[in-house]
């Protein structure tokens, strides 16, 4: 079994900054592929970035430029690095970990405000 933990978020301010952080761990051979999406109160959850386990990544339109995905292959951690946060980021961001040979997990959730 493989939990999914997450970290980071809270208020920040428009123009400002904050990384996101995700660990997987338990009954782990590899991880394919780890991503963060996010979703806001009556509308679908959505792709925010992904990124493979040989690095290849995957931004949404909107985020492209101000957030970068990265990943530390060795702790089972992905991370997203948020810069120049809009009032429209504002949302619950998950991290989803797409393991090998097992489903796919998704983390909690955590908020994500912009705001002044």
């Amino acid at each position: 079994q493989v939990q999914v933990v997450e970290s980071g978020g809270g208020l920040v301010q428009p123009g400002g900054s904050q990384r996101l952080s995700c660990t997987a761990s338990g009954s782990i051979v590899s991880i394919y592929a780890m991503g963060w999406y996010r979703q806001v109160p009556g509308k679908q959850r959505e792709l925010v970035a992904e990124i493979t386990h040989i690095g290849r990544t995957n931004y949404a339109d909107s985020v492209k430029g101000r957030f970068t995905i990265s990943r530390d292959n060795d702790h089972n951690t992905v991370y997203l690095q948020m810069n120049r946060l809009k009032p429209e980021d504002t949302a619950v961001y998950y991290c989803l970990v797409d393991p090998v040979g097992s489903p796919f997990v998704w983390g909690q959730g955590t908020q994500v405000t912009v705001s002044s």
